[in-house]
């Protein structure tokens, strides 16, 4: 395989971005433990490129990040203390990739099963969390199928719950989503979505996508993402797909086995390979497993 030779101003543009995540290392200082495992060079690059290449700004981002990090210890959390929230499938991870690797997330807020909103949002960033670590090798982003089926104003997320969850995803997991599908809402929608995008900034706002099964262009742009053959029925695809609790809490207890050896640093691997990839020079840190879900 050939690769495209660049022209002299995107070679100027990417030694320009090198340069940026140089400096912003340097300023970020000496770090240790989970926060250098957190930190590789691709990470840097995220927060860069969610504050336009601002190093000061990604500086201010990335640092709230690690604290918020250091604090809600998100990588800590195990399947068997979230597990009630996932009991409907209101949100999990698919057994497939969109067609360019990333991880998804189905959302299904018509499922709603509870109303604490600290437990749900833990339950939306141990996903999160999960979905980054089934990451394939070079790829950064996940992506979000939204399935309105059965929502309505008595299922819907209050307000402060989904702005949030919102601040969770944009200011700690920037560039993590590519595209988000809203397939087939109600009408009644639009209005909470008037007040939601008051929250988002204006780059998770265009990654956000009406979808509407009566509509060509909206089905010709799922096929685009999508192999329709891998594509739930509720959400335009051709597979018959139930959600099973029990064999997805199995899924998760293994992955939490992972993740524990990943946040451990005993597998170096692991460091290089999945989505927190980069490369950093990692000091391990012992970690507890929780008891897997029964």
């Amino acid at each position: 395989m050939f690769r495209k030779k660049q022209s002299p101003n995107q070679e100027n543009e990417s030694a320009h971005k090198d340069a940026k995540v140089k400096e912003l290392k340097t300023l970020i200082g000496p770090l240790s433990g989970r926060s250098l495992q957190y930190c590789t060079d691709a990470c840097i690059r995220r927060y860069l490129e969610a504050r336009n290449w601002n190093v000061d700004k990604a500086k201010k981002m990335l640092e709230e990040s690690l604290k918020w990090r250091s604090t809600y210890k998100p990588e800590d959390t195990r399947w068997n203390e979230v597990a009630h929230e996932g009991e409907t499938g209101k949100v999990y991870r698919a057994n497939f990739h969109d067609r360019c690797g990333r991880t998804v997330l189905i959302l299904r807020p018509g499922m709603q099963n509870t109303a604490v909103a600290e437990t749900q949002i833990r339950h939306l960033v141990y996903l999160i969390e999960n979905a980054i670590l089934n990451l394939p090798e070079g790829q950064e982003q996940m992506s979000w199928l939204i399935d309105f089926t059965g929502w309505s104003l008595n299922t819907n997320v209050p307000i402060r719950t989904a702005r949030e969850s919102a601040n969770v995803l944009q200011n700690h997991y920037p560039e993590r989503l590519s595209v988000a599908f809203l397939y087939n809402p109600p009408r009644i929608f639009e209005a909470f979505w008037k007040i939601v995008k008051y929250f988002l900034d204006p780059k998770t706002i265009q990654k956000v996508k009406f979808v509407y099964p009566n509509k060509k262009d909206s089905v010709e742009l799922m096929k685009s993402y999508f192999d329709m053959d891998n594509l739930p029925f509720e959400l335009g695809g051709k597979a018959n797909m139930q959600y099973d609790h029990e064999e997805f809490s199995r899924m998760m207890a293994e992955d939490d086995v992972k993740s524990a050896t990943f946040w451990s640093g005993s597998d170096k691997l692991a460091v290089v390979s999945k989505g927190y990839s980069g490369g950093a020079e990692v000091v391990p840190e012992p970690l507890a497993l929780a008891p897997p879900a029964s």
